[in-house]
C-alpha cells in the first residue's frame, strides 16, 4: 500500500488548508506517470478526452467502455494522485441503478477513487444514491459540456440575478447530497468566490476566478497541444506543439537527406568486435 497516496479525505480537509488544490487531466499511461511524479493533487480521466484523443466535436459520444478503457491506462501511471473519472453522457441520466452500476464499473475496472458527475439539483438524488453506498463523487457545475444541446453554445453562468442563485442552488444541493468537491467551470469570478465561502467542501475552478479552493486545466491545453483556439481561462505554459513540428520536420528531414540514422544510431557487427 502506498501511504503518500492522496485520498478523497485528504482533498476534502484541504477546504481549511491554505494549499490551494491542483489538479489536471490525464488521457494516457505515459503522462500520468510523467504528472504523477510532480505535486500534482488530482488527475482526471475527463470525458474532454471525447474531443481531446478521439476528435469528436463534443464530449457526448464518448461511451462508458472507451471511459474505462482510457481510466485503466491512466491509472497504471498514477501512483500518488487522487483519480477521479468522468461519468459519461448517458451512464447516469436514466436511474439511480444505472448510475451505481457504471460508477461502480469506475471502481472496480477502471482503478479510480472517485467519479464526477455533472449537474446540480436535477441529479442530486443520483449522487446521493452513489455516496450512501460510499462512492465518492465530485461535483461539476457552471457551464455543464453534456448539456450542450440544450444551451446551444458553451456560455459563463451568474450574469443575472436568477442564474447566479440557481447556480448557488446546484452547489448546495450538491454539498447536502454528499460531494467531497465541485467543479465550477464558466463562472463569474464573484459568483465562484461567494459559493467558496458558503460551501463546506472544496471548490475546484476552471474559468471561475482565483478564489476558488483549487484550479484544473485540460493537460494539453497547458501545455499547447491543442490545434484548435482555447478558452479565454486557459493559459499555456509552454507551446509543445510547435516543439513537436518542429522535431518531427527535423526527422523528416533527415531521413531524407540520409543523415539519419548514422553509425551512433545503427547497430554495427564489425564495430562491435
Amino acid at each position: 500500500m502506498n501511504h503518500n497516496k492522496k485520498t478523497v479525505p485528504m482533498i476534502a480537509e484541504r477546504k481549511n488548508s491554505l494549499k490551494k488544490i491542483v489538479a489536471l487531466t490525464a488521457f494516457d499511461y505515459s503522462f500520468s506517470r510523467l504528472i504523477d511524479t510532480t505535486d500534482i493533487d488530482i488527475i482526471l480521466v475527463g470525458d474532454s478526452l471525447s474531443m481531446v484523443a478521439m476528435g469528436h466535436s463534443t464530449t457526448l459520444p464518448v461511451t462508458m467502455d472507451e471511459m474505462i478503457m482510457y481510466t485503466s491506462a491512466v491509472r497504471r501511471g498514477c501512483n500518488n494522485s487522487l483519480l477521479v473519472a468522468d461519468m459519461p453522457f448517458m451512464s447516469y441520466q436514466i436511474s439511480n441503478e444505472q448510475a451505481i452500476t457504471n460508477a461502480g464499473r469506475f471502481i472496480q475496472e477502471g482503478g479510480a477513487q472517485a467519479v464526477k458527475l455533472e449537474g446540480g439539483t436535477n441529479i442530486a438524488s443520483r449522487v446521493h444514491a452513489l455516496t450512501y453506498l460510499d462512492i465518492p463523487v465530485m461535483g461539476h457545475i457552471g457551464i455543464t459540456p453534456q448539456s450542450i444541446n440544450r444551451h446551444g453554445k458553451y456560455q459563463v453562468r451568474g450574469k443575472t440575478f436568477e442564474d447566479a442563485r440557481k447556480v448557488k442552488q446546484d452547489a448546495l444541493a450538491l454539498q447536502d447530497a454528499g460531494v467531497f468537491s465541485i467543479v465550477l467551470e464558466g463562472i463569474y469570478d464573484d459568483l465562484a468566490a461567494e459559493i467558496t465561502q458558503i460551501l463546506k467542501i472544496p471548490t475546484i475552478g476552471i474559468g471561475a476566478g482565483v478564489n476558488c479552493d483549487g484550479q484544473i486545466l485540460v493537460l494539453h491545453d497547458l501545455l499547447g497541444l491543442g490545434m484548435d483556439s482555447s478558452p479565454k481561462f486557459v493559459k499555456k505554459y509552454t507551446n509543445l506543439a510547435n516543439e513537436t513540428k518542429k522535431a518531427v520536420n527535423n526527422y523528416i528531414q533527415e531521413v531524407r537527406d540520409q543523415t539519419f540514422p548514422d553509425a551512433n544510431h545503427s547497430y554495427n557487427l564489425k564495430s562491435e568486435n
